[in-house]
This record gives structure tokens, C-alpha cells and sequence, in this order.
């Protein structure tokens, strides 16, 4: 079940998108020639396989055939021996004699061996001592391992002859007697452990002498275990026949492993250089080959100068092979399944595998000789998880980044937001987070393969994507504060320090986007795309990468103009909160609230001209103009509002227009904003014509308001229904009649739909 689920993942991911069915034939042909490849190799392997066992059970046979004749051989012995007994007089008496004097000449020789002991022991250390002063050469180490086994012998001898005596009370005292054999055999296994070490560098220097003197050494401790290994075999199936035969129970007794110590100081030796090259490859992953030279030299040293140094039945290179291949393997695994493994050591990694095998090659080998697979075939699983390290540090930093970028908001200490060389507000985070963009784009650039990248670039599309909306929600929430009806306004420091950030995220979102051609100055996006083309196939930039990046660009512009929005929307806010609900009402005509709006319009402009990027400064300009409107018109609805025919509320509307006019139209030609406000004040004006119809409609006879309303709906398709009844109720003529007319002329009258216009926002 969960290799059918981990199928149906691996798919998924490999058919991400509905064009990605195209890629089923060549799929299936790929994956028909891995299946061949692998059918291939099983079946040489099965094909050795079978030959291995075959030769097992044809040399299990004959061992089996070799014992039975062994064993009837001794039993025509023994039986020839029991007859001989009966066939010759006095042969028991013979026979006692004959034991007495073998067991007196082997009491002598024991007694001479015991005697000579310590001489010989003598001898043996100074010869060591000699080899101390020459390691590389040790000319001693045949003669000490002569002399060497010989003493073992003589200990061993003993040692088996006082445990089959009926009085053992002297084993304490023989064993204290042979102590210091044990410390010469410690010191010539040192010398030993050291030339094993060593051996590779012994045979770069040529010294040949050395390596022969130690696979000799090395191969005669090999056949004294076998030999040690058939005769415990031996007694243990036929003891008692055995123990007749002196042949078999002379001799070494114990298995002293000299061949296995020799293989594991291979694996010693290397090591000390797979751990210097676990702290290279941390620090520069991309020169693997170059720090596992090393691990070639040594092969190419064995193959070339080792193999004809060493007995041809241990196989030597093929010896050194196997243990090395295996270290490599457990080495390249390990860092694999490391889960803090970054992205450019995996792709070193994965890239390496063939790099090794082709060297290997070179040595002579085949790719299937080399068991296991250096990557457990785990290349396919690499390059997805390779993908899926760089789609996790592009998630990680944009969550730490953001993260620190919502804590600075919400806290809104001093010296949270930063000025570019221009002096525009920005954020801290923006360039950190597009220099990791191209950092992670260039690691799925190193892969050398389109889908990796691609997997990629759909993460960083949805990473880019979801900050803008985090941006939007996180800023819709704070202005939600400010404009909630509870507040009482009284806090106008910590909304400038919000306005501050709102013009810096949107100067961020410019930033994106805006190339600046003049200077041949590149934004960020454009950069990204042009990072981003050479890496992906055509068809996915087409079909997939183009919308991504126009929804991404459309979406910089859509979060910037919607900062300038909520920023415009605090000033109405917070600000005119007061002189707002005054329009239309009788203090309406006292005061000259326009004017105080304006006024504080133009202190703002003032203010942040300096710091808004200057395309937002033309959409700041036509937000105010529009939020005022906005306000103007919707006025009609404050409480107390009221025209009468008597009062001069036409030259009042006058005089707000022209003094709104008056502002806007000087915004092009103060100095301090020259050739920074490039704002259409025709289309301003053109937007305020709704008020002239607004004033019509108040000042027409009842008969005339049908006809003023057909004209200003086929004008504003978009005119709600509901504020021109707000207006007819604000007349102080009004009746039922004059709104039932404009009703039945609104169900009349058909309009086709167009674009929005500014009556859309008046309800």
C-alpha cells in the first residue's frame, strides 16, 4: 500500500500540469529502457548467483568426499594398529617403552625450550628495538616473526600439556613465566598495525622490499589459522581419534587473525581521509572531485604497484576495492540522509555518481562489479528532494523574512523602515528577500535540469504571491483600527507612523516593477525573469511561467495603489472626520470647510513628495481628488442636510470647486514638485462634472428633475438610485411624486454597461 501511495505521489509530481501529458511516451520509454537496464543487471546477477552456488555445492560434495575417505583411511589405522598389538609378541611392553622414551624426548625438549626462553625472548626485543629505529624498512620482521611463532608454540605446548595434567597447580606459575611473550607479541603487532597502515605509502616509495616482508608475514599467520581452523573442526567431529595423533595436537591452537587485522587496517587507514573530506565538502561542496582524489590515487597505487607484491589469491585490488567502495557508499549515504544537507551538497552529490563511476572505469572495473550502488540508485529520489531543499530554504527565508517584517510593522519602533538613495521610504527585507531569489534560482540553475527548476519557480510564484496577500490583510486589518467608528480619532501619532509604512510597502511593490531605461537601471521582477527564461522550457514559460509573472506584476501594482488607497482613506478618516459631517448643513455656509481640506491636502503632498516614488505621488493626487468627490457627493446624506431654495447653495458649490480646482491645478506648477506630478487635471475636472449634475437636480423645477436624471444616468451608467433619492429628499420642495417620476423614468431608461465611473463608489 505504501509503495502504491508513494507511486502515485512520484507521478504527481512528475505530471504537474495538463501539458505535461506530452511527456507520457517519452516517460514510458525511459522508464521501458530503466526496467531493460535493470532486467539486465538481475539477470547477471542471477546468472553469478547460480554459478556461486553451484560451485558450493560441488565443493560442499567433495569436502564431504574427502572427509568419509579420511575418516575411513584413520579407522584402517586404528584397525591395522589393534591388530598389530596381537601379531607381535611383547608388544605392550614395546609399546610402553616406545611411549617412555617419545614422552622423555619430548620432556627434553621442553626443558631446552623452557631454558632458552628467556634468551630467545632477550633476542627478540632487541631485534624490535633495532626495527623502532626504522619503521620504514623494519629489516628484522621476518626473524622476530620466526622466532615469534616458534615461543608461541613452545607457550602453547605447555600451556596444553599442564591443563591434561593431573596436577594443574603449576598453570598459575607457568602462565606468570610466559607474561612477557605477551607484551613482545603487543610490540611486533604494533610493528605489524604500523607497516599495515603504512602500506600504500610504502609501495608509492618504492619500497618493495617492506611490502613483500609483510604479506609474507601476513600470509603464513593466514595458514596457521587455517590449519588451526581444520583441526578444531577435526576434534570437534572426531575427538577421540584425534587425540591419538600427536600431529594434531602440536602446534598453534588458537586463531590469531592477523588476515582480518590486515583488512581492517585498510578500512583504518582510509578512514581518517573520508572524515578530512566530511569537513572539505561542508566547505566546498562543488570540488568533491578534487577532495576524493585521494580515494583514486590509493586504488591506482594498488592496482599498478601493490598487485604483484601480494600473494595473487588474496585478490589485492579487488580486495581494496571492495572495502573502499564500500566506505565511499556509507560515506555519500550518510551525508544523504543527513536532513540538514543543503541544496548544493546534494547536487554535488548526485552529480559525483557518475563522475565515480566513470573513474572507476578507468581503474578496470564495471559498473556492475561495484556492489552496492554508490547512491543506492536513489538518483531520481535525489534530484525530487535536491527540488524540494531549495523549495523549503525559499519558503523558510520568505517566512523569516516576513515574520520580521510583520514584527516591525505592528511594533512600529524608530528606524524600522529604511530610505533607498532617493530618499523614498522602503523596507528593510525587500532587497535581502530578491537576493535570495537569485541565490536559490542559481542552485536550481547548477542542477542543469529544467524540471527541477521549474518545481522551483512554482514555489517562489506562490512564495511571492502569498506575501502580497499576508501584505494586504496584514495592512487592511491596522486600517480596520483607525476606521472603526469607536475611535475617537485622538491618536494621530501612531497613524503617521502607519501612513509612513503604507507608502513604504507600496514604494516596495514599485520597486518591484519600475525600470528605470534612462539609467539602465533593471527592477528586481525584470531581473527574475531574466534569470529565469534560460532555465525553464519553452513551452512552460509560454504555457505557465508568463501568466504566473503577469498575475505576480499585475498584483505589485494592484498591493501599491492599495496602500495609497488606505492611506488616502485615513486622512478622510481621521482627519476630516469633523468638517465632512458639516457639508450641507447650515454651518456649511459659515465656514469654508473646502478650503481646510485642501489645505491639509497640500501639507501632505508637502510631506511625502519626498519619500513616495514618484509614479505613486500621480496616483496619491488622483486618489485624494476621488475620495473627495466621493465624500462631497455622499455628504447629501449627513444629518441636517438640507437646500433650500432661499439659500445661495449654488455659488457655495461654486466656491468648493473652484477652490478644489484651484489646489490640484497648482500641484503642476509649484517648484518643489516639478516634473514630479504629471497628473491629468482635465480628467479631474472631468470626474467633478457629477457635481454640476447634483446641483442641477437640486435646483430644478419638479418638473424638470426627469429630465436632469436621464441625463446624468445616460452620463454615469453606474448612478445608484438610492443616493439621487438622497438628494431629491434634501430639497426642501420635496414630495413622493418627484421621486415616483425619476423611479418610473429609471426603469425606463437603458443604459449600456461600460467602464466604472466615480458615481460607482456613491451610494
Amino acid at each position: 500500500m505504501a509503495e502504491t501511495e508513494g507511486s502515485i505521489v512520484e507521478l504527481a509530481d512528475i505530471l504537474r500540469y495538463p501539458e505535461d501529458l506530452d511527456k507520457i511516451p517519452f516517460l514510458k520509454s525511459e522508464f521501458t529502457r530503466k526496467k531493460a537496464a535493470v532486467d539486465s543487471q538481475l539477470k547477471i546477477g542471477l546468472r553469478d548467483q547460480l554459478e556461486v552456488t553451484k560451485s558450493g555445492i560441488t565443493s560442499i560434495s567433495d569436502g564431504q568426499r574427502t572427509v568419509n575417505q579420511i575418516k575411513e583411511e584413520m579407522m584402517k589405522i586404528d584397525k591395522l594398529c589393534a591388530e598389530a598389538q596381537n601379531m607381535i609378541r611383547d608388544f605392550p611392553n614395546i609399546n610402553l617403552v616406545s611411549q617412555v622414551h617419545r614422552n622423555f624426548t619430548q620432556v627434553e625438549a621442553m626443558k631446552a625450550n623452557i631454558e632458552s626462553f628467556d634468551v630467545r625472548l632477550k633476542d627478540l626485543e632487541q631485534l624490535l628495538r633495532e626495527d623502532d629505529q626504522d619503521m620504514e624498512n623494519q629489516p628484522n620482521i621476518l626473524k622476530v616473526h620466526y622466532e615469534l611463532t616458534q615461543l608461541r608454540d613452545v607457550r602453547d605446548d605447555a600451556m596444553d600439556q599442564i591443563k591434561r595434567a593431573s596436577d594443574p597447580s603449576l598453570e598459575g606459575h607457568l602462565q606468570d613465566y610466559f607474561t612477557r611473550l605477551d607484551d613482545v607479541i603487543e610490540w611486533f603487532d604494533d610493528h605489524i598495525g604500523t607497516a599495515c597502515m603504512n602500506l600504500i605509502s610504502l609501495v608509492q616509495a618504492d619500497n618493495k622490499g617492506m611490502a613483500v616482508r609483510l604479506a609474507l608475514v601476513i600470509e603464513e599467520e593466514e595458514k596457521s589459522d587455517n590449519k588451526v581452523k581444520a583441526l578444531q573442526d577435526a576434534q570437534r567431529e572426531y575427538k577421540d581419534l584425534a587425540s591419538r595423533f600427536k600431529s594434531m595436537t602440536s602446534g598453534p591452537k588458537q586463531l590469531r587473525g592477523y588476515k582480518e587485522k590486515f583488512l581492517k587496517a585498510i578500512e583504518f587507514y582510509a578512514q581518517p581521509q573520508f572524515e578530512k573530506a566530511d569537513n572539505l565538502f561542508i566547505e566546498q561542496p562543488d570540488k568533491l572531485a578534487n577532495i576524493m582524489k585521494w580515494y583514486f590515487n590509493d586504488l591506482y597505487v594498488v592496482k599498478v604497484g601493490m598487485t604483484s607484491l601480494m600473494p595473487k589469491k588474496w585478490k589485492i585490488f579487488k580486495t581494496y576495492t571492495k572495502i573502499y567502495h564500500t566506505m565511499m557508499h556509507d560515506w555519500l549515504i550518510k551525508h544523504i540522509d543527513n536532513p540538514e544537507l543543503s541544496p548544493p551538497h546534494m547536487l554535488s552529490i548526485i552529480d559525483w555518481s557518475e563522475k565515480y563511476y566513470a573513474k572507476m572505469v578507468k581503474l578496470g572495473w564495471e559498473t556492475t562489479d561495484l556492489q552496492p550502488h554508490v547512491l543506492d540508485t536513489r538518483e531520481v529520489e535525489l534530484i525530487r528532494e535536491y527540488r524540494q531543499l531549495i523549495v523549503k530554504s525559499v519558503d523558510e527565508w520568505m517566512d523569516r523574512m516576513f515574520a520580521a517584517d510583520k514584527k516591525s510593522f505592528l511594533e512600529r519602533k524608530p528606524d524600522t523602515l529604511d530610505n533607498n538613495e532617493n530618499g523614498y521610504f522602503r523596507t528593510k527585507t525587500l532587497g535581502d528577500m530578491w537576493r535570495m531569489l537569485k541565490e536559490q534560482t542559481d542552485v536550481a540553475g547548477d542542477s542543469g535540469r529544467a524540471d527541477v527548476a521549474e518545481g522551483v519557480f512554482d514555489a517562489m510564484f506562490r512564495a511571492l504571491k502569498s506575501r502580497q496577500n499576508m501584505w494586504q490583510k496584514m495592512v487592511d486589518d491596522e486600517a480596520r483600527k483607525y476606521m472603526s467608528p469607536s475611535r475617537d480619532g485622538t491618536d494621530q501619532e501612531g497613524m503617521q507612523v502607519f501612513q509612513d509604512w503604507l507608502v513604504a510597502i507600496a514604494n516596495d511593490q514599485i520597486a518591484c516593477i519600475d525600470d528605470n531605461e534612462a539609467a539602465g537601471q533593471l527592477s528586481y521582477f525584470t531581473r527574475f525573469i531574466r534569470d529565469l527564461s534560460p532555465l525553464v522550457t519553452p513551452k512552460y514559460l509560454s504555457s505557465h511561467a508568463g501568466p504566473e509573472l503577469d498575475i505576480l506584476r499585475d498584483g505589485f501594482v494592484d498591493l501599491g495603489t492599495h496602500c495609497i488607497t488606505i492611506f488616502v482613506s485615513l486622512i478622510f478618516t481621521i482627519d476630516f472626520r469633523s468638517t465632512i459631517a458639516d457639508f450641507f448643513t447650515p454651518k456649511w455656509y459659515q465656514e469654508y470647510a473646502m478650503k481646510r481640506i485642501t489645505t491639509t491636502f497640500d501639507d501632505y503632498v508637502a510631506d511625502y513628495s519626498k519619500v513616495l516614488h514618484p509614479s505613486l505621488l500621480d496616483i496619491l493626487i488622483e486618489e485624494l481628488a476621488d475620495e473627495l468627490l466621493v465624500h462631497y457627493l455622499s455628504a447629501v446624506r449627513n444629518k441636517g442636510a438640507k437646500f433650500r431654495r432661499a439659500d445661495p447653495f449654488t455659488e457655495k458649490f461654486k466656491d468648493d470647486i473652484l477652490t478644489a480646482f484651484d489646489f490640484f491645478q497648482s500641484l503642476t506648477t509649484k517648484p518643489d514638485l516639478a516634473g514630479l506630478v504629471t497628473v491629468d487635471f482635465a480628467s479631474i475636472k472631468l470626474k467633478w462634472k457629477v457635481v454640476n449634475h447634483m446641483v442641477r437636480l437640486l435646483e430644478a423645477d419638479k418638473a424638470g428633475v426627469v429630465a436632469v436624471y436621464e441625463e446624468f444616468k445616460r452620463e454615469n451608467w453606474d448612478l445608484q438610485l438610492g443616493w439621487v433619492e438622497a438628494v431629491l429628499r434634501a430639497r426642501d420642495d420635496f414630495d413622493r411624486s418627484m421621486l415616483s417620476s425619476v423611479k418610473a423614468k429609471a426603469g425606463e431608461v437603458y443604459v449600456e454597461r461600460g467602464p466604472e465611473t466615480i458615481m460607482s463608489k456613491v451610494k
